[in-house]
């Protein structure tokens, strides 16, 4: 942990700031990138250095997938105009930035006391401010379901298989991977490369909520402290919500409200994690170079990643 920075029990910053938030830490105006302030060009100098092959991953899905889309997201459509043998055109009908592969910016989700990240009017916050510099750093990913098939404990894809925060410390440690502040941290749960054996039917009975079902990091709030303490510039996982849904849980201790409002830590769901994980454990290196290019769309809610790993 930076020792320059707040520890978690330390928050806020300044005492007329909302408790358990990152509000004020970085500017005194308005802060539209929270932890990705960590993000310095010293920083993204020291991130080129986890480049050892040149090898590159490309971390999106088929804009496709998840097919149909979760959560009662509309589905897209792609139409392609202009004469035959002529020039052609793209036009996506319908098209939902958070139905695949997506960074959920701080417009998504607002703490129900507090509003949205910094205190900023939900419509001063977008996608433009992320896109401005783009998301660059060094990138770490933990491959939990590899690591939970090993201990001969593996992920239950079939529930809300809760994954503790102490199997993510232990999983680290047991990779030798080390979290350094500003990382982009990568989950692989595992999630995705189930869903794809699912059959027509069994997809899309996951539209309906009272089937859906996913494996995830456990929404509780050791798991927000250690998120903060480690000072990460961004979280992200292959799954749909990367936490899980545990009933009878309340807004208190979900990631989304206390990630995204109170520390601006943004949060990524569904990134295509299996080719990489594959290439880390082939070279027992769980580090690479991590480029992400947002949209710039003016208080866009959320973008595709348009991210890859170097490693």
């Amino acid at each position: 942990m930076d020792s320059s920075l707040p520890r978690y029990d330390q928050l806020p910053v300044r005492h007329d700031q909302p408790p358990g938030s990152s509000w004020g830490l970085w500017t005194d105006g308005p802060d539209y990138l929270g932890a990705l302030n960590l993000l310095t060009p010293e920083r993204t100098l020291a991130a080129v250095q986890s480049v050892r092959t040149g090898k590159s991953f490309g971390l999106n899905l088929d804009f496709s997938e998840p097919n149909p889309p979760l959560f009662g997201r509309d589905k897209w459509r792609h139409e392609v105009v202009g004469p035959l043998g002529g020039g052609h055109d793209d036009i996506l009908h319908n098209w939902n930035t958070q139905a695949s592969s997506q960074w959920d910016g701080f417009r998504h989700v607002a703490h129900p006391e507090h509003g949205h990240y910094g205190g900023v009017p939900d419509q001063d916050h977008g996608m433009h401010h992320w896109s401005e510099r783009g998301i660059v750093g060094r990138g770490v990913l933990a491959d939990l379901e590899r690591w939970r098939a090993a201990q001969g404990r593996p992920i239950d894809q079939t529930k809300n298989d809760i994954i503790p925060i102490t199997d993510l410390i232990l999983c680290l440690a047991d990779q030798e991977t080390e979290v350094r502040t500003g990382d982009i941290l990568l989950l692989r749960t595992g999630w995705l490369s189930w869903y794809r054996t699912l059959d027509r039917t069994e997809r899309r009975g996951m539209v309906d909520l009272r089937n859906f079902r996913t494996s995830g990091i456990e929404p509780c709030m050791e798991t927000i402290e250690q998120m903060w303490n480690w000072h990460i510039a961004a979280l992200a996982a292959d799954n749909p919500a990367v936490e899980t849904f545990v009933r009878g849980r309340g807004p208190e201790v979900s990631l989304h409200q206390n990630l995204l409002p109170l520390l601006g830590i943004p949060l990524g769901e569904l990134f295509e994690l299996d080719p990489l994980a594959e290439e880390c454990a082939s070279t027992d290196r769980w580090e690479f170079l991590f480029v992400s290019a947002p949209i710039n769309v003016r208080g866009g809610v959320a973008t595709p990643p348009n991210a890859v790993a170097i490693c």
